[in-house]
């Protein structure tokens, strides 16, 4: 979730029944050099915790040094990640191209097991390719060397996110190890999920690109979970009066400069699921600056709601 899920979103997300959030992925050799933006990425709003802190690279002793320095910046939790599939990553042998190296995740793992305080995690894919699934070794090597949670995203890293993930493997990890197993992949209905959770037993499911411009899934997901019916997801109006306080909040923490261009990508979430959504996506990627995207937005807002009053 690179370029997404960074400190004003994990805030503005978190009330809806989050029980942990994690940050964007960074790099641990550019960690290893002070990088700014890579700081900047593991900086915390200090409204989300429990967070996570998630790293990738190839280097066992990088990834050390990397996990020491998130942790004093304040991560509760190290997280290993084996699952990108981004060519950017993969070409570095970071990321998913780790499950190539069995021994080498042992290393990584081992190295970071031992460099914190904190509890270390792994994220992971089923492997390099559908002819390779090393996810249950590396989960028992995990386990052999202190981690204490892993969280598999159920597609190869051939697969990218192609076809659907097979829940079926997340059922057989859970029964091949013994630490905390978390589910992820094509959450996006609550009441799958929650199926999802069952059949498989997993301990926790982890969610990612459904949540984006629809955080009511998670609130959703959370009655669920204890026992409560889910409220319904609020109209259309409704989600794009938050998209604005969404809009508004990354402008007064960020500016507008940096603003402005991630926010293109976050209305683009938002901005789904009505009569004339894809019109106005296609006006907001147009604006100059902030303010006229969300008088653009309001605009719309007002119709829709003008709309509700009417009928």
């Amino acid at each position: 979730m690179s370029g997404v899920t960074n400190r004003t979103l994990r805030a503005l997300y978190k009330p809806f029944g989050l029980g942990l959030t994690v940050t964007e992925f960074v790099s641990s050799n550019a960690l290893q050099y002070g990088n700014r933006r890579t700081m900047e990425m593991i900086d915390q709003h200090g409204l989300e915790h429990p967070v996570s802190t998630q790293l990738w690279g190839n280097d066992p002793q990088i990834m050390a040094y990397a996990a020491k320095v998130v942790r004093e910046c304040g991560a509760d939790i190290v997280d290993i990640n084996f699952g990108c599939p981004a060519p950017k990553v993969t070409k570095t042998e970071g990321g998913s191209a780790c499950l190539r190296d069995v021994d080498r995740c042992e290393a990584i793992m081992r190295a970071v097991v031992e460099a914190v305080d904190c509890p270390v995690t792994v994220k992971m894919r089923l492997g390099w390719t559908e002819q390779d699934l090393v996810f249950v070794e590396v989960a028992k090597r995990a386990q052999a060397v202190g981690v204490q949670a892993v969280t598999l995203h159920a597609r190869t890293a051939r697969q990218f996110y192609k076809g659907s993930a097979d829940w079926e493997h997340i059922a057989v990890l859970k029964r091949a190890v013994d630490i905390p197993v978390i589910g992820n992949g094509d959450l996006d209905d609550p009441s799958l999920a929650m199926e999802r959770m069952r059949e498989s037993g997993v301990d926790a499911v982890m969610l990612g690109r459904a949540v984006l411009g629809n955080p009511w899934l998670i609130s959703a997901l959370r009655s669920l979970m204890e026992g409560e019916q889910p409220q319904p997801y609020p109209p259309s109006a409704a989600r794009l009066r938050y998209a604005i306080h969404h809009y508004r909040t990354m402008v007064a923490e960020w500016g507008e400069e940096r603003a402005v261009p991630q926010m293109r990508k976050h209305l683009g979430y938002y901005l789904k699921g009505f009569a004339g959504a894809s019109e106005l996506r296609e006006r907001v990627m147009r604006t100059a600056g902030a303010e006229e995207t969300i008088a653009v937005v309001e605009e719309t807002t007002a119709r829709l709601e003008s709309q509700a009053l009417v009928a």
